[in-house]
């Protein structure tokens, strides 16, 4: 296993740069069919090349990850694949293409996969645009979903998730000396800052729904009343009632100042993930791996659009570590074998159901 996460985590997969993913793709296929033979079919993308793999017969599971990451070219050369004092380190180890491996590696264990598919996705980390599609009709054909990201903290699946989206607030005005005229301009970024605490207020984390405003731009020169802004917000929500009340919000934010104008676009992306997508399949999992934790996360994947289509899903099926997004990703080794075992029990279970 280590020796198939090393070959995929040196060749290096940014989200959005489709020579780096289409190379990324080949070695993920060539990994599915060395140790689980067959043909992996490389599914062509704007995003770049999705993986899918089939071992005959009627669908029944489908296991599913994605092999872009976060990081952009050139962190390999800053942050090589190592194994040292029981970790494994290297962009991309803990999301997610350790799971991809235990996957694999569980799979090969069983003595007949049929029934089984592997999908893994080229741009899962900007936001699955190119892939929800296929993502769902092969959910809704095999009846089942197994999602290898990687574990929740100390080492439990994921049960449920958040619904999560980005909006973009964009604020017009009109430019003036701020000097000369100052009154005779309209300051965007003033209507900015009042936008900014009307989104703020919209969250309620008594239900769950944050709403965070994490970027934003204004004016170009010190001298000149701002005439444009714009306000990134990160929005996640527990229920389908808070989608439709968060995504009505924003739809009617109004100008505070006079002859100033708002544009809205984005949405709630990922619907919610509810728990009892879940509840079968975990209890499934306890039964292989007693005392195993679920738990309820903040962050979205593809699993959420498979539960919201009422297909049961389990989550965090994947490498057990942490530091996902960030310079001290890291996958525990001794946790790979019990992973891999775990993936194949499930999805043994699925089969003679």
């Amino acid at each position: 296993m280590l020796d198939d996460l090393r070959t995929l985590v040196e060749i290096e997969s940014p989200s959005r740069d489709p020579e780096a993913l289409a190379a990324s793709a080949k070695a993920v296929a060539a990994v599915i069919e060395n140790r689980l033979g067959g043909r992996a079919t490389l599914v062509e993308s704007e995003a770049g090349p999705h993986v899918h793999w089939s071992a005959g017969g009627e669908p029944k599971v489908l296991l599913l990850g994605h092999h872009d990451t976060v990081f952009p070219l050139g962190t390999l050369e800053r942050r090589p694949f190592m194994v040292a004092d029981g970790h494994a380190t290297g962009p991309g180890v803990f999301d997610m293409l350790g799971g991809l491996v235990q996957a694999v590696h569980g799979l090969a264990t069983l003595d007949d996969p049929s029934g089984v598919e592997i999908l893994v996705t080229a741009d899962e980390e900007v936001g699955s645009r190119s892939s929800r599609a296929l993502i769902e009709e092969r959910a809704l054909a095999c009846g089942a979903v197994l999602v290898v990201e990687g574990a929740a903290d100390g080492g439990g699946v994921k049960t449920g998730r958040k619904g999560c989206g980005t909006f973009h607030v964009s604020i017009a005005g009109r430019a003036s000396h701020a000097g000369l005229e100052p009154a005779a301009g309209v300051n965007a970024l003033i209507e900015a800052s009042h936008q900014v605490l009307d989104i703020a207020a919209l969250g309620r984390p008594d239900v769950g729904t944050t709403v965070t405003p994490t970027v934003a731009s204004a004016g170009t020169l010190d001298n000149v009343v701002p005439a444009a802004a714009t306000v990134v917000v990160d929005v996640r929500v527990e229920s389908a009632d808070e989608k439709e009340r968060i995504e009505s919000a924003f739809a009617a934010l109004a100008p505070h100042l006079d002859e100033a104008t708002i544009t809205v676009r984005g949405s709630i992306s990922r619907p919610p993930m509810p728990e009892s997508a879940s509840v079968e399949l975990f209890a499934v999992a306890r039964r292989l791996l007693p005392g195993l934790e679920g738990k309820a996360v903040g962050g979205g994947s593809d699993g959420n659009f498979t539960a919201a289509l009422g297909v049961p899903t389990l989550d965090g099926l994947g490498a057990v570590g942490g530091g996902a997004h960030a310079d001290h990703e890291f996958l525990v080794i001794d946790a790979m074998a019990e992973r891999a075992n775990l993936v194949a029990g499930l999805v043994h279970a699925v089969q003679h159901a």
